[in-house]
């Protein structure tokens, strides 16, 4: 049976035109900012991915198996090598990559004497992941990515949230932007004194949203918290009031870890200066329960989510002090944010805010009549062009009615029309398909009217 595995899809036309649209406007913000383009390949070596996302996140990378005799390493008389985790080490030294941040990271190591510090870049390009497919979670998506590296100004962390509130602005979507700062994470492990379990304390508590607080607790019971330490977290993660009233009760909670009152400071500067210019679309919350599982943040995390449907991230990220050390480039600190091409796509379709124009590329159609006037039509059609409007014309002189379904099935808004008479006036009659209006223009007004 013809198909495609699932959690990919296929694109038709208007769903191409529509994710251009997307990727125009996420790219016009980007470059308006300073940033600039690169591209890495589809695949990484499977050892610059594993371990850099936590053991859930190992689960997902797509491996891909080695060329020919694959088995060929494997002693499968020895049962200790004979687990999933081993035999994938074995037969896959290769893998699609995850997300966009740890090959980002590899490229600035690789090419680190050819790129000036700061480096700010750009990325968007496709990640797979071998997630359960379902509304909004895809095997195969895109991701929008923009990132600093070589700086660690908290300007950085305004700038990136003045660019979610310039695209979400642009697109039209009302987005809520959480903050939190991994610091302030460490900082309530801490203060429990349960540091070694920062990492269940950050998963469970990221789950906040989605479980309730009980099942939370529960989770963490299950991970060794007594009830005690829990009783300590939970007013911490359930921190209620205006940004700055959480910051003022959470400098209380870390008088004595400096580690948490070192990331109420990193957040208090980043308000300090949203302030001087303020958001025109988003609105900005601390939230306390943010965690955001990749074990490469340290500094400030960012999730965006959409206040008027129900879906789920559309874009997220954050600070990272030291990711290209892994890969031998030391004390490099990076902060990014990734926009979620994919669901920002299902957010407007649900919404209905799509514009118009972006059902078709073409925005007029000339109908062809054959002979001299298709001769004609030809020599419009290229000055036409060479305006910037794009423009077709009908391939072979079929009826009119032909034409125009033709038109209105591709949403083609302009037709012009070039008969005898206006052949000789050396004009085209314009018909507007959607109010029915038709105007005798010539070529100047003609491009005038369309632009």
């Amino acid at each position: 049976m013809v198909g495609i595995p699932k959690g990919t899809r296929d694109f038709n036309v208007t769903e191409m035109v529509r994710r251009n649209y997307i990727f125009n406007t996420v790219k016009e913000v980007f470059e308006l900012y300073g940033f600039s383009p690169i591209e890495t390949p589809a695949m990484e070596n499977l050892s610059t991915l594993m371990g850099k996302y936590g053991e859930e996140g190992d689960k997902l990378i797509f491996k891909i198996l080695n060329s020919g005799d694959f088995m060929g390493n494997i002693d499968m008389n020895n049962k200790e090598n004979l687990n999933s985790k081993k035999i994938a080490v074995a037969i896959a030294e290769k893998a699609l990559r995850y997300d966009l941040t740890v090959p980002f990271a590899r490229f600035v190591v690789q090419h680190q004497n050819e790129i000036t510090f700061p480096f700010r870049r750009y990325q968007i390009q496709p990640v797979w992941r071998a997630d359960r497919p379902q509304k909004g979670r895809y095997r195969e998506f895109y991701q929008c990515d923009v990132d600093v590296v070589g700086s660690n100004s908290l300007l950085n962390e305004y700038e990136l949230i003045q660019i979610i509130d310039d695209v979400f602005g642009k697109l039209g979507i009302n987005v809520t932007i959480k903050l939190n700062n991994r610091k302030i994470l460490s900082g309530i492990a801490e203060v429990i004194d349960e540091s070694e379990r920062l990492t269940d304390i950050t998963v469970a508590i990221d789950k906040l949203d989605k479980i309730g607080i009980d099942n939370v607790k529960e989770e963490l019971k299950q991970k060794g918290l007594t009830e005690e330490k829990f009783n300590l977290l939970k007013p911490v993660i359930l921190l209620s009031g205006t940004n700055e009233e959480k910051l003022e009760k959470l400098k209380d909670v870390f008088k004595n870890s400096s580690t948490g009152t070192k990331g109420v400071e990193e957040l208090n500067t980043i308000l300090e200066h949203i302030k001087i210019s303020a958001l025109k679309q988003a609105k900005l919350e601390i939230d306390i329960s943010l965690a955001r599982g990749l074990n490469y943040y340290t500094g400030a995390i960012f999730e965006v989510k959409a206040r008027d449907v129900s879906i789920g991230s559309i874009c997220g990220g954050g600070r990272y002090d030291d990711l290209t050390g892994i890969f031998g480039l030391k004390n490099v600190s990076g902060v990014g944010i990734s926009f979620g091409a994919d669901r920002i796509y299902d957010v407007l379709t649900e919404l209905n805010l799509f514009p118009e124009s972006s059902k078709t590329t073409t925005k007029i159609l000339f109908i062809n009549f054959g002979g001299d006037e298709e001769k004609y039509c030809l020599k419009l059609l290229k000055e036409i062009r060479l305006n910037g409007i794009n423009a077709e014309i009908y391939p072979v002189n079929a009826k009119i009615k032909k034409q125009m379904e033709y038109s209105n099935n591709k949403g083609i808004n302009f037709v012009a029309l070039a008969g005898t008479n206006e052949m000789n006036e050396n004009k085209v009659t314009l018909k507007n398909m959607i109010s029915g209006e038709q105007e005798l223009l010539n070529i100047s007004e003609l491009i005038e009217k369309i632009k």
